[in-house]
């Protein structure tokens, strides 16, 4: 469902963007932006989960256990 873009407010930094790409820019243009931007997101990712994995000590281990573990909510039927 997508959010009712009426009702969303924008800080500053998200204008800023708005007023920088208001003009349509070329599809090859548009395409590398919106790649740098999942880069830098899964870049910020990255050295979060870095950070996570020294101060709690998650290992290789820690990840495969995780894969096998049963976490949905039981749901009464």
């Amino acid at each position: 469902m997508q959010p009712d873009l009426a009702n969303i407010k924008l800080n500053e930094q998200q204008l800023q963007m708005l007023r920088l790409f208001k003009d349509p820019m070329p599809e090859a243009d548009f395409l590398r932006m919106k790649r740098l931007t999942v880069e830098l997101l899964a870049k910020k990712l990255d050295e979060e989960m870095e950070r996570l994995k020294g101060e709690k000590g998650w290992t290789a281990e820690t990840y495969e256990q995780w894969g096998k573990e049963h976490m949905r909510t039981p749901y009464k039927q």
